[in-house]
């Protein structure tokens, strides 16, 4: 039985189709179900098929994306695992807050949790779309973990913070928050926003001819850690668009 139906685990560009298969027996032992996958290089596949060991309808039932877009579509709340620090300035929590935060989400949207390709993990630019990063603290001379492993090891740290909130408490021992009365913005309302701005500092040429990468990605960590609803994006859109009309009006009392 699938005891966090709004939990999401997205394996993102998975080369070998036994650490699907794996990852989904890890899954099913800890009680999740949603299974993603974004481009994986075989899938379906008779290797992941045989490394479940009986989680086939998790294989049968996974959704199959092209794109990291379609994987998080309609997600509050987005963590992304990580095994060394990158250029993408993001908090970093362990796997115990990362599975307390997830539930806590989980209770007012679809989440989600990203795992990255077998060499090189999730790029830059697939962290850059999450809230926080999580990472597994190994043995520093071995740090090497197998996906599925992680996978299980993340598993099981929710099933501990689903069975503190069955309880009516956190793993801290701290009472569960009521939900909120706003939704939360759901990931592709914030790439749309993202999208937005940046389109209009262009227009107002808020950058002056410099790249726009730096103030973007900026830009994302400070709207994202303000957690904003639905509706705030629709507010911060608003402004947006009346920053356009104003620099369309300039425009064309100047021609």
């Amino acid at each position: 039985m699938n005891t966090l139906p709004n939990l999401r685990i997205v394996l993102v560009g998975t080369q070998h189709p036994g650490n699907i298969g794996s990852a989904a027996r890890a899954m099913k032992t800890m009680g999740l179900s949603a299974l993603h996958l974004v481009a994986p290089e075989r899938f379906p596949d008779p290797e992941a098929n045989t490394l479940a060991a009986g989680a086939d309808d998790l294989l049968a039932g996974a959704a199959v994306h092209a794109d990291l877009d379609a994987a998080l579509a309609g997600c509050t709340y987005v963590l992304g695992t990580s095994a060394r620090r990158r250029h993408v300035p993001l908090p970093e929590l362990s796997p115990q807050e990362a599975a307390r935060q997830l539930v806590e989400a989980a209770g007012r949207g679809p989440v989600a949790l990203l795992f990255g390709r077998e060499r090189t993990g999730l790029e830059n630019e697939e962290l850059q779309r999450c809230h926080a990063s999580v990472g597994i603290p190994t043995n520093p001379d071995f740090s090497s973990l197998n996906l599925a492993a992680a996978v299980q090891v993340l598993a099981y740290e929710l099933r501990l913070a689903l069975l503190a909130a069955a309880e009516g408490a956190l793993p801290s021992g701290r009472p569960m928050p009521a939900p909120e009365q706003e939704p939360p913005a759901t990931a592709d309302e914030l790439e749309r926003f993202f999208g937005h701005m940046r389109l209009t500092l262009d227009e107002i040429d808020f950058h002056k001819g410099r790249p726009p990468e730096m103030v973007m990605a900026r830009l994302r960590r400070l709207y994202l850690r303000a957690g904003l609803d639905s509706r705030e994006v629709k507010i911060l859109r608003g402004i947006l668009s009346e920053a356009q009309r104003m620099a369309r009006l300039a425009r064309d009392r100047r021609t």
